[in-house]
């Protein structure tokens, strides 16, 4: 395996480095302390590409590959995890599943607005009493006169409620059997409701929102994938999207190494630089080596999948040590920095606030140890 990045993807990652530095960075505390969606940095990325990097052409994509999506949220988890988060679910979360299960014309009708940034889709699939055991779903979808007509609630639904959301794919039961379909439900559907946003400890710029669906009526060909294979396909977007959750976190572990840094090198105490003290060297060196073991974990993954092989547990495992990554850099990163790493204003200080949600959200720690040991045959 080359760990080498093509000229292409070199190229691409510096590109959004560069708008992750320059356009990213010096909004992102504004956004946080408003609890503001980013719009103009949504549109500038919908600009330059970023919604349709891993799309064909055909539907207004760059025809990109998943590794250069993976990329484009390391860069941009390093400066703003809200950002990357909308980005990642508007791409894995919202398109993806109409791009690998919808039929030619549901592609042609959503897709090119989803690649644009113009538009951004959701993935309903969580409810109340259906997290981690997202098989004990209970909304509903029955078959009336060429219709579905749809009844549940979901939660934590990313992107669910924006002036610019278009879609969100929800799972619902369709038969006493308990087997489980996916639909596309158009978010000005009527009955469809973007309850109010929460209030969250971290990426309090990105949009989440409960959601409820009440005699939502769509068409039958409004049905995503084959009847009854709504759970396994969702199951295999979130295999998928684990690798991009793991490029993200690898951003913002990245991200608290390189502010720890700089700080370490000017700020003074005792009469010299507090990087010259092994206490913070130390604790910054351990830092620098668990984002490093994050990145190879999801370029390993990311290889595999785009070869064709299996990825499934090497995804979980990048998912895994990336968010704790994630979460570990951050309290040491605030360790660093004292009392201004107790700031809002500080980035350390959101990465600590943000980080926790990465070991938790698209699949928590738990199950993907649980996943792990599975692949062993345990």
């Amino acid at each position: 395996m080359d760990f080498e990045l093509s000229e292409e993807h070199g190229d691409l990652r510096a590109t959004v480095r560069e708008f992750a530095n320059e356009v990213v960075a010096p909004a992102s505390a504004r956004h946080d302390a408003e609890h503001s969606f980013p719009y103009e940095i949504v549109a500038q990325m919908g600009e330059i590409g970023l919604f349709g990097l891993p799309f064909p052409e055909e539907y207004g994509g760059m025809g990109g590959d998943y590794f250069a999506l993976a990329l484009a949220l390391e860069e941009l988890g390093r400066v703003d995890q809200s950002v990357a988060i909308t980005l990642e679910a508007g791409v894995c979360l919202g398109a993806m599943p109409v791009y690998r299960f919808g039929t030619e014309t549901q592609k042609q009708r959503w897709l090119p607005g989803l690649c644009a940034g113009t538009e951004l889709g959701a993935f309903g699939l969580t409810e109340p009493g259906a997290g981690s055991d997202a098989a004990g779903t209970r909304t509903t979808a029955v078959l009336d006169d060429g219709h579905w007509v749809l009844n549940g609630n979901k939660e934590f639904i990313t992107n669910s409620g924006t002036d610019i959301t278009t879609l969100i794919t929800v799972t619902a039961r369709t038969g006493g059997d308990g087997a489980i379909s996916s639909f596309l439900v158009p978010a000005h559907a009527p009955g469809f409701t973007a309850e109010k946003a929460y209030d969250k400890v971290g990426w309090r710029a990105s949009d989440t929102h409960p959601l409820t669906l009440h005699n939502v009526r769509i068409p039958e060909e409004n049905l995503l994938g084959a009847p009854g294979r709504g759970y396994a396909n969702f199951l295999s977007i979130l295999d998928e999207g684990r690798i991009a959750i793991a490029a993200l976190a690898t951003g913002a572990a990245q991200g608290c190494v390189d502010a720890s840094v700089a700080y370490a090198k000017t700020r003074t105490a005792f009469g010299s630089a507090i990087g010259t003290n092994q206490g913070i060297s130390f604790k910054i060196a351990r830092m620098q080596a668990r984002a490093h073991a994050a990145r190879l974990a999801y370029y390993d993954a990311a290889a595999r999948m785009l070869a064709g092989a299996p990825f499934k547990a090497q995804a979980c495992i990048a998912k895994l040590v990336a968010g704790e990554a994630a979460m570990d850099n951050a309290r040491d990163a605030t360790q660093v920095f004292g009392g201004y790493g107790f700031i809002n204003e500080s980035l350390v200080a959101r990465h600590y606030r943000d980080s926790k949600i990465l070991e938790i959200g698209e699949g928590t720690t738990e199950v993907q140890l649980m996943l792990i040991a599975r692949s062993l045959g345990l």
